[in-house]
């Protein structure tokens, strides 16, 4: 049985609403009224930074490069257990697992590589590793590079990286300019990858 309809009055627009020009021009008013007030009062400081030989600091918590961390040996703490490479939406995260000769560590990444263009900084690898070996807080977020092959990371270059100390972050000309490597090799088919990029 159909439901009886209702209808519903609607208070029609006038002209000059419809047409969107009285509100563009409070738009407009709005940020003409702010740029005034920010100039002339004088309790209002502006900072200007001389960008990029200056730079803000950022922020405690924000996700910036990523970073691999190490044991008291030296070795990386990553136990090749691809659940980063298998959570990363962007699967910008590639990994090739060997054996230790220390047997009670049965993994350790050959292997491990971050492609920065293609990596979107959810910080989901970093929430989901269960044994802290990959951190977001190098406090690294202005990144450039000559080619596409200097912004895709190897293991040296995500352990040299440092955590983030509340100093302004650092750049490429303060050492931390990737080191160029030779060209990846081709994929395997679909059918041969493991999840987390390894071929089987």
């Amino acid at each position: 049985m159909n439901s009886p309809s209702t209808s519903v009055s609607r208070n029609r627009l006038p002209f000059l609403i419809k047409v969107y020009f009285i509100e563009a021009f409070k738009g407009l008013a709005i940020t003409l009224r702010h740029l005034v007030r920010n100039i002339l009062s004088p309790e209002k400081k502006l900072e200007t930074i001389r960008y990029p030989e200056e730079q803000k600091p950022v922020p405690k918590g924000y996700r910036g490069v990523h970073r691999l961390t190490a044991r008291d040996d030296g070795t990386p703490r990553c136990t090749a257990c691809y659940l980063c490479a298998t959570v990363c939406p962007a699967k910008c995260i590639y990994i090739e697992a060997g054996e230790r000769e220390d047997k009670s560590i049965e993994k350790f990444p050959v292997r491990f590589e971050i492609d920065e263009l293609r990596c979107v900084y959810c910080g989901f690898c970093e929430q989901v590793c269960p044994c802290d070996a990959i951190r977001m807080d190098s406090g690294v977020v202005v990144l450039s590079g000559y080619n596409r092959r200097d912004l895709i990371f190897d293991r040296d270059n995500l352990m040299s990286r440092g955590s983030y100390d509340g100093v302004p972050l650092r750049t490429h000309a303060q050492g931390t300019q990737p080191r160029r490597k030779p060209a990846r090799p081709e994929k395997p088919a679909d059918g041969d990858v493991k999840p987390g990029g390894a071929p089987s």
